[in-house]
């Protein structure tokens, strides 16, 4: 790991700990064993490392969810485990998401949320075009407008049970059926 890798995995441990605010730098540099003026070789402030770290985090997701999407299944299927995984991700890191979206909008940093995700839209936009080239979904859908509409639907749906309602198995087994129901309906899956 380098030392810019070493900051943003420290910060986000200091972040879940501490919290953004009670946060120093000299924290977060004591834990990734660095000395205070490395830090400032790679970040101007402790905020501007939230763009950092959602990239560790999308990275994170784009993982599982091509782990978990399989390519010889149908489009419907892969649509399903995409939804299970962003809700898997989003579980298991839902104090990270959190702490990322309130450190993202309490800065200017939140443009470069777009750059961070790019990887991830266009990797939804290629198996929408598979499937648009397949005729397995409508026509009509513009596959990089839709994949930033699918991944923020099926994120902010996941959000909604693992960080502001409760934990609970069942809500989320609801959300998803809905959720994959609505998907198909919109993209109008033919198969």
């Amino acid at each position: 790991m380098n030392k810019k890798e070493a900051i943003v995995h420290a910060a986000i441990a200091v972040f879940r700990e501490q919290g953004i605010e009670k946060t120093k730098i000299s924290d977060i540099v004591k834990a990734a064993g660095i000395a205070q003026g490395t830090f400032y070789l790679y970040f101007p402030s402790k905020l501007s490392l939230m763009p950092a770290i959602a990239e560790v985090m999308v990275e994170k997701t784009m993982a599982i969810v091509q782990e978990s999407v399989q390519e010889d299944a149908t489009f419907s299927v892969k649509l399903e485990q995409l939804v299970d995984a962003i809700f898997l991700v989003t579980q298991e890191y839902h104090e990270i998401q959190a702490l990322i979206y309130s450190g993202l909008a309490s800065t200017e940093h939140l443009k470069e949320w777009e750059m961070v995700y790019a990887p991830f839209y266009k990797w939804i936009s290629e198996r929408l075009q598979e499937a648009k080239d397949a005729a397995v979904i409508r026509q009509s859908i513009h596959v990089d407008r839709t994949a930033k509409l699918i991944i923020g639907l099926v994120e902010s749906a996941a959000e909604q049970i693992y960080l502001y309602d409760s934990e609970q198995e069942d809500q989320a087994r609801i959300q998803k059926q809905e959720l994959n129901d609505f998907l198909k309906h919109a993209l109008g899956i033919q198969c």
